[in-house]
């Protein structure tokens, strides 16, 4: 891998991995785009954790706080997020690989993701009541955590899906974007976590070290411009404009499938 593909990949997985127009579907049309192979395990994982360390940095005055108090609602609400989630990745994701390579899948995936990004605002701006942490049900997290697991599909945003969920279960806006960002954290570190075997097995190749070190940088530093540009979104009642780029995308790769 050269310096500029973990440039990159970099880039786009941090910024795609918070913004909500899934990182795995952009990774799929650049990878077709340029040409450049699926990125090695290691940098793969390597990278994830730099978006996990962009998550710690925009919000470590909530783990802190979660930390002290580990026991709280919070905490078992975000354990039962993540749930399904969890499920999901260790039992079925063998049968979504061949998805990682389809502009098909990225594409429905796209417009799933626009459809449920305009439906949640409208639903959101019609509410009067919104809850808070101390409101939110378990049924809420639940619901929060189903949408979660579908971002398994590339194309299907993470961010984009579990923000809606979360104003669609009528959270404020404010606390609907963090839970989103901070239960990602289980999500992200669960996946390194699982892989850290392989990781331990393949290295980081030494003619590489440079890129290996670059591409989880820069997706650290774009995945926290992410998160701090969502924030601001979702507080406005605009994260829907994202909506219209996910049509757009997702119709460009249904068309390069049935054309190229």
């Amino acid at each position: 891998m050269t310096t500029i593909e973990a440039l990159i990949l970099g880039f786009v997985q941090g910024l795609t991995e918070f913004l909500p127009v899934s990182s795995s579907g952009h990774l799929v049309i650049f990878q077709h785009l340029l040409g450049i192979s699926e990125a090695p395990l290691t940098f793969d994982v390597l990278v994830h954790m730099g978006t996990l360390l962009a998550v710690f940095a925009a919000f470590w005055r909530d783990i802190v706080d979660i930390c002290k108090n580990p026991f709280s609602k919070l905490t078992y609400l975000i354990v039962v997020a993540s749930i399904p989630a969890a499920f999901i990745g260790y039992f079925l994701a063998p049968l979504f690989e061949k998805a990682f390579e389809s502009l098909l899948v990225v594409g429905i995936g796209l417009i799933f993701t626009g459809f449920i990004l305009r439906v949640s605002e409208r639903i959101a701006t019609r509410r009067i009541n919104l809850k808070q942490s101390d409101e939110m049900t378990y049924g809420d997290a639940i619901f929060i955590g189903l949408l979660q697991a579908l971002a398994i599909i590339p194309g299907v945003s993470r961010s984009g899906s579990t923000i809606a969920a979360a104003l669609m279960s009528g959270l404020d806006r404010d606390f609907a974007a963090r839970f989103s960002f901070i239960m990602s954290i289980p999500v992200i570190l669960g996946a390194g976590v699982f892989k850290l075997k392989d990781v331990f097995l393949n290295g980081v190749p030494q003619s590489e070290l440079i890129p290996y070190i670059i591409g989880p940088a820069t997706a650290a530093v774009f995945g926290f411009v992410a998160i701090k540009l969502v924030l601001k979104l979702v507080r406005q009642g605009q994260l829907s404009v994202f909506s219209f780029y996910c049509w757009s995308v997702g119709l460009i790769s249904l068309v390069s499938y049935y054309v190229f």
